[in-house]
């Protein structure tokens, strides 16, 4: 259930989405008033926001179930309590079930954690709210999505162990929730220049950049939390993190034919002196190019590589509909 500091927010949150939902009647008449200055090559803007909308139903699906112990299209006692709606989740395209072990909800230990995944759970699923009234009869439906098996086949790759079960402790579920947060942030900034110059286009772009912003918190806040239960690095949860983002960044470069430097960093603390020999611990909350300080961006392919584990990308040929891990029968939609 959520706390009484949740329920504020999430009274804030519900006010916010509320006006959200209204420009997203306005920016569905624009889809379907678009014509003369639609774009004429690559994906439209409707194709962009699917592509978003996909990966939204793999994020909400996972909160919801670490949460409420449910999917975004079934209501339960402790969704209902919490005030999450009921997401739909049919469109164009195949619609998939959600594979997930039978314990999914998380008996969390802290307040603190178990709060934080009642709010981004909520957030998610209006996320895919959003999304889905926005793009109207053109949203894609729920694509088949792994949160179980998934995980073992990410956890190998990464160096973690065969076996990691994301619902099993507020640690556990941390570091699943690190393992989306950053993609999401650099997928929307990625999108950003394919969005077309026109009225869609821009409208598209500012609700883009909205959720952009919800994300980049999200992110930070996990990695706050990570931190904070793990500020020397001593229990090994920063040393998780570090092995998850050295394995998306692995996957992103290879789907680039110039390899840059890491456009991925982990949780990571070390000791610095301060004027008068006081040692204090710098943190690496903010995941961006430490040159500059920007967030990462990731195109469609990149992205792609990462949550299907590669199966974006063979050799140096790129393969579609990409399949493989959370997405084993890829995503709906143009982009996939």
């Amino acid at each position: 259930m959520a706390t009484k500091e949740t329920q504020k927010v999430d009274e804030i949150i519900s006010s916010r989405r509320a006006m959200m939902m209204l420009g997203g009647t306005a920016l569905a008449g624009l889809a379907l008033t678009a014509t003369a200055k639609a774009q004429t090559s690559g994906p439209t803007d409707n194709d962009i926001l699917n592509f978003a909308l996909n990966l939204e139903y793999l994020e909400a699906n996972f909160y919801y179930l670490a949460a409420f112990g449910t999917t975004i299209d079934v209501a339960n006692a402790a969704s209902t309590a919490a005030g999450a709606a009921v997401q739909g989740i049919t469109g164009t395209g195949t619609q998939g079930t959600v594979s997930v072990k039978s314990n999914a909800k998380v008996p969390f230990a802290s307040v603190q954690v178990g709060s934080y995944a009642v709010e981004t759970a909520i957030e998610e699923g209006k996320h895919v709210g959003f999304l889905r009234a926005t793009l109207g009869s053109a949203a894609v439906a729920q694509p088949t999505i792994d949160l179980n098996t998934a995980w073992n086949t990410l956890a190998t790759a990464a160096l973690i162990g065969p076996v990691f079960d994301p619902f099993a402790s507020d640690a556990s579920f941390l570091i699943a929730a690190y393992v989306f947060e950053d993609v999401g942030v650099t997928a929307y900034k990625g999108a950003a220049p394919l969005l077309s110059n026109t009225s869609t286009g821009k409208a598209y772009l500012s609700a883009a950049a909205g959720i952009l912003a919800v994300e980049a918190y999200h992110a930070g806040l996990v990695r706050t939390t990570i931190n904070t239960l793990d500020p020397t690095g001593a229990l090994g949860y920063q040393g998780l993190t570090q092995k998850v983002s050295a394995l998306r960044a692995t996957l992103s470069r290879a789907a680039l034919s110039t390899a840059p430097n890491p456009d991925d960093y982990g949780v990571q603390t070390q000791t610095v002196s301060l004027a008068g020999g006081a040692g204090v611990s710098a943190s690496t909350i903010v995941d961006a190019d430490p040159a500059t300080v920007i967030a990462f961006s990731r195109n469609t392919t990149q992205v792609l590589n990462i949550v299907t584990g590669g199966g974006a990308i063979s050799g140096s040929a790129t393969v579609s509909p990409a399949k493989g891990v959370f997405f084993p029968a890829g995503m709906n939609g143009t982009i996939k």
